[in-house]
């Protein structure tokens, strides 16, 4: 007798308006404390990262700073129990929660709210 094992695979999705979802990844392409970038329907881009206690984020990926696509490939921290990500070229902090700049009041990112299937 074979005993047929079906594997299961969780998705991960993000929703880049109110009543729309898109299919990003699976849950398991995801290592603690890296982001990947994900492209959306309408062309953004939107950052995705799972931190060490694996909680799931997702913000725009567009350094407001810069203007480049970059923040997916920042280091993944956190400040005063506030997980962040740094953009990797000029360094400034992005809460992964509220998308707020740590480092300036002024400047946020759009957050994007994550669920798994």
């Amino acid at each position: 007798m074979t005993t047929l094992t079906t594997l299961t695979t969780t998705t991960l999705e993000i929703s880049p308006s109110p009543d729309s979802w898109v299919t990003v990844c699976e849950e398991s392409r995801l290592t603690p404390g890296r982001g990947v970038a994900a492209l959306l329907p309408d062309g953004r881009q939107a950052a995705v990262f799972r931190d060490r206690t694996g909680r799931l984020y997702a913000i725009d990926n567009r350094d407001p700073f810069t203007g480049a696509q970059v923040l997916s490939r920042g280091l993944v921290g956190s400040a005063d129990g506030r997980p962040f990500v740094a953009s990797p070229l000029l360094k400034q902090r992005f809460d992964l929660e509220t998308g707020r700049c740590l480092d300036d009041d002024e400047v946020a990112v759009a957050v994007y709210q994550v669920r798994t299937r």
